[in-house]
């Protein structure tokens, strides 16, 4: 391990010593012991060289061998890694050793054939390139393959496959700003061209500006096929791309050799924006501006990037451009260099990166989802042209805001379609992510609805139509185009349920109806609203933006995020988006955003909000819950402890969503029967820590299965009454019970503003006297989960969260980043709840150790021995042992102290107070305290991919959460208490 260490640190050290070009003799003494002579140094710097494809001018590879050799030995790797044409270097390769892309890519193929390798072992932009100029797709390669194989002779001549690829390359795209170069031809050639052609290559010899524009295409497309003539694709550092769709992409391996502009395009993709210029990508990316321009360029050639240019850019001259010496520096400006970008410069600069950001005008907007989604839209049963779609989000990362009518175009194609099985999964999550992208383009307002600033309206299609700049988007607030509202009436018109006959009833109506039933249902409802209004203490004082605010919104794949550096991802978001979304559920190992940005964030707060540790802050901020019992990791249970010993069935999940035996991955929980209850908990602990909810006969209705409800976020509409809400729910009138109280309970306690769906569970009520009341009615709703995001895999709850955003007019509000500081109270008491019963928190640390000072009060010794007050012993041990059903709410109607534990010594379950000393550690972080606003967040330390377990057994007993002692439930284990007793003891006798 020493020697890989050294080894490791040696290397490190001689690429250091390349970069700074220093000579054999210059070399540390380490480094010379660690080669065999200077030639060994001098190969090590070629292929340093090589492997990071530098030219030979400016690589340290000049001074130790010839020009004509490196590149000769460069193309020898190249070829016999199949790797990509070096365009950055086509001035030497392409013009001096007369190697163009068609015969380059021509070779790697027939070296493909000739070692009958698949065509998947091309790497993907390799196969791409190659497929653009050969014009040899997968097709073509295995169709070449099977000829050869049919030949008697190809065991004994590979070249036979040499003579069935193409002759000439296939036309392609030539965009008019690419710049004509020629190669050095003989004498030969040069008496062959014909009189056009000679007076072209003359003008490209003495012209500075050698544009394809300025020429005769037909002429030009000659001599490139002929090999006579190259394209340069220039990039500057103050260039603008935009990534459009990946048409042609290749989906095979990835390349397994180093090729850094190969890897950067991944990291261009992701971060790209037609608002920031090449040299701010390569701030943002830490990049090399060199092979930053050289991945961009490569990304134009294939069509994969839109360069925006002015006219006048076309006629630049290339070889005016210089790159500043000081593009990659430490300075402010270095990475505000355009003044045409909105978040460059001071903007920028003076924004405040640890606060909620200011948010004016057009809105850019990131809409983050998951792999899962792009395999949902690759599904070619249900469109073919959402393949493309799909094929730029997986590969890409990213999806354009240019590209965001076209897919919803395109889904609009599953219109009427019948799905069967699974691919009616697939088919939900198309539905539901047009509804929600259209709710965002439409601003989250109704069509017909105007906001009214000086006669001035901003026109929803603004989203579609501006090409370069934020700041032209913001002087674009003018007189209206009937032809773009019309656009976008047919638009929202198009959009119908993605239903089959059966399902009629599940989803009954469109995105596009959704904003006129808001507004229909709102004016229904507008004497109640006031009503309420007057109720909460609401004024008629509008929060709106006097100016109609417009989104533009990019997808954004979380695995490609994740794949960044946390830096360069704090740096891409505070530089493009103002608010992000997250769909829900997002894999465990996505990445969140760091609470650093300041950015509005319709989506989960932290890692610990993705686990029970949510239930919990909901249960105990609100005071209210189904009883809940949680298990600490490693236990093994010979008995069930009350009031899990006698329920029906019971809910559980595990905490950090490993599954075991089909258990503890889904999203809801799992319903599990009672009987079976105690070899689940056994299987799922050996693995994670559970919560477990019991649940009684009368919980369940008459099939057996939960009632539950989930209600659309945010809660309120834009004049603080829920009616709208409720009333969008459908639920029968007999069913509403207390869920008109219970809202307004919630909603004043935590936070319900946010885009996501709170979901309640109806259970059966007991009155307070422990006396069972009827069961005709005589239900309640309470909480059972928060979820915060867009739920795509339920297209009608997502609709109606659709259909909360446009009432409450969420999105059009002046100050937006109030939701940034209700963000930060939630990340605030997760953390804390986290800090609390962990493994390193007071309350763990209390219970799984006793007293080792002689000084130690011994009160704890009650908590191990079961040796209760009388006083507290309010719960009665089971009656000849009979089941009780009811059991799970008894826990709630007992005697309550204020700081207790409780305690199952195997047949009776009893509360313990705890004294002084122990109810000041132990106190529970949920007690009524005077909260204020989080102007800036505290350092997350939790706020980690690491799950955070519980380091204590606990129970919620439907109020309060409380330490939970089942020390004689347990099986073949001793409390650790004990354990560490018997170890100090023994250590006294020695």
């Amino acid at each position: 391990m020493q020697q890989q260490m050294a080894a490791t640190v040696e290397e490190q050290m001689m690429v250091k010593a390349i970069r700074e070009e220093l000579p054999w003799e210059n070399l540390p003494k380490r480094i010379q012991a660690a080669l065999v002579s200077k030639d060994d140094w001098n190969r090590r710097i070629v292929n340093y060289c090589i492997r990071k494809r530098l030219p030979w001018t400016s690589s340290y590879a000049r001074k130790v061998c010839k020009e004509g050799e490196y590149y000769e030995d460069l193309m020898r790797y190249l070829r016999k890694n199949l790797a990509l044409y070096p365009y950055h270097l086509a001035d030497y390769i392409c013009r001096v050793m007369r190697i163009s892309p068609f015969k380059y890519y021509c070779d790697i193929l027939f070296e493909a054939m000739k070692n009958e390798q698949p065509y998947d072992s091309i790497p993907n932009f390799s196969a791409a390139d190659a497929l653009r100029i050969t014009g040899v797709g997968r097709n073509e390669f295995i169709d070449i393959m099977n000829k050869c194989r049919s030949k008697i002779m190809w065991k004994l001549s590979k070249s036979i496959a040499k003579e069935l690829l193409p002759a000439l390359p296939v036309d392609q795209a030539t965009e008019p700003w690419w710049t004509v170069r020629f190669v050095n031809f003989t004498l030969e050639e040069f008496k062959k061209l014909s009189e056009d052609e000679t007076s072209a290559i003359d003008k490209i010899s003495k012209e500075e500006v050698n544009s394809y524009v300025l020429f005769d295409p037909n002429v030009i497309d000659g001599l490139y096929k002929r090999g006579m003539v190259y394209f340069d694709v220039p990039v500057y550092p103050e260039d603008r791309f935009r990534v459009s769709r990946l048409e042609g992409f290749v989906s095979n391996k990835d390349q397994s050799y180093e090729d850094p502009i190969e890897e950067l395009l991944y990291a261009v993709f992701v971060v790209s924006s037609e608002n920031a210029t090449v040299a701010e990508l390569a701030k943002t990316l830490q990049a090399d501006l060199y092979q930053l321009q050289a991945a961009a360029s490569f990304a134009c050639r294939l069509g994969w990037a839109v360069k925006l240019m002015d006219t006048e850019s076309i006629l630049r001259d290339s070889n005016s451009s210089t790159i500043p010496s000081n593009i990659l520096t430490n300075d402010d400006e270095g990475s505000h260099m355009s003044i045409n970008s909105e978040k460059s410069g001071h903007e920028l600069l003076n924004n405040d990166s640890d606060g909620p950001r200011t948010i004016s005008g057009a809105s850019y907007v990131g809409f983050i989802v998951d792999a899962n989604v792009t395999s949902y839209l690759m599904m070619g049963s249900l469109s073919p042209g959402l393949k493309s779609h799909a094929v730029t989000l997986y590969e890409a990362g990213k999806l354009g805001d240019s590209c965001i009518v076209d897919l919803c175009n395109d889904l609009a194609s599953l219109e009427g379609k019948r799905f069967e099985g699974v691919l009616q999964e697939f088919a939900n999550h198309a539905f539901s992510l047009r509804c929600f992208l259209e709710c965002l383009l439409s601003g989250g307002i109704a069509p017909d609805e105007t906001i009214e600033a000086n006669n001035q309206e901003c026109s929803i299609q603004e989203n579609f139509t501006k090409t370069s700049s934020k700041e032209n988007i913001d002087e674009g607030i003018g007189s209206v185009d009937t032809s773009e509202i019309d656009h976008y009436d047919e638009l929202s018109q198009a959009v119908q349920p993605m239903v089959n006959s059966d399902a009629a009833d599940q989803y009954s109506s469109s995105p596009s109806s959704i904003v006129s039933e808001c507004k229909k249902s709102t004016d229904n409802n507008d004497s109640y609203n006031s009503k309420t209004s007057q109720l909460n203490g609401s004024t008629n004082i509008n929060p709106l933006s006097k100016t109609k605010r417009s989104y533009r919104v990019n997808i954004l794949r979380c695995e490609s995020l994740a794949s960044l550096s946390p830096s360069t991802l704090e740096r891409l978001l505070l530089r493009d988006y103002d608010i992000m979304v997250s769909m829900i559920p997002l894999p465990y190992s996505s990445i969140l955003l760091p609470s650093t940005t300041g950015l509005v964030h319709f989506g989960p707060p932290s890692y610990s909000s993705m686990t029970p540790w949510m239930k919990l802050a909901l249960y105990t901020s609100s005071s209210c819950g189904p009883v809940s019992a949680v298990f600490m990791k490693g236990q093994r249970l010979r008995l069930l402890p009350e009031p899990l010993a006698s329920c029906e069935k019971a809910l559980i999940w595990s905490w950090d969503h490993s599954v075991v035996g089909g258990l503890g991955g889904k999203f809801e929980g799992n319903l599990v029967k009672g009987c079976l209850l105690l070899h689940y908990l056994n299987s799922m602990t050996k693995h994670s820590a559970v919560i477990v909810q019991p649940l009684s006969t009368n919980d369940l209705d008459e099939t057996g299965n939960l009632v539950t409800v989930d209600i659309p976020l945010p809660l309120k509409n834009i004049d603080g009454s829920i009616v709208s809400t409720i009333a969008s729910i459908g639920l029968p009138e007999e069913q509403i019970l207390n869920l008109s109280s219970l809202l307004y309970n919630l909603s004043s306690k935590i936070e319900l503003g946010t885009v996501g769906y709170l979901s309640l569970v109806r259970l059966h009520r007991i009155s307070k006297s422990n006396e069972i009341i009827s069961k005709n009615g005589n239900y309640e709703w309470i909480p059972l989960s928060l979820e915060f995001g867009i739920p795509l895999f339920n297209p009608k709850l997502c609709e109606r969260i659709c259909e909360r955003v446009v009432e409450s007019c969420m999105l059009q509000k002046d100050d937006i980043s109030e939701h940034y500081e209700a963000m930060q109270n939630v990340r605030k008491r997760l953390r804390e709840l986290c800090a609390e019963y962990q493994a390193t928190g007071p309350t763990a640390r209390l219970f799984n150790q006793r007293g080792n000072s002689k000084n130690s009060p011994r009160q704890l010794i009650n908590i191990v021995s079961g040796r209760w007050s009388p006083f507290h012993d309010t719960l009665t041990p089971n009656q000849g042992g009979s089941p009780r059903e009811h059991d799970r709410l008894k826990v709630a109607t007992r005697q309550k102290c204020f700081t207790e534990v409780l305690s199952f010594d195997g047949s009776i379950l009893r509360s313990y107070a705890l004294a002084p000393v122990y109810e000041a550690a132990t106190r529970t972080v949920h007690e009524d305290q005077p909260t204020t606003p989080v102007a800036k967040p505290e350092p997350d330390d939790a706020d980690t991919k690491d799950v955070v377990l519980p380091g204590v057994n606990l129970i919620f007993d439907g109020a309060e959460l409380h330490p939970f002692d089942i020390g004689a439930c347990l099986q073949a284990r001793q409390p650790i208490s004990l354990i560490a007793e018997a170890s100090s003891s023994s250590l006294a006798m020695k």
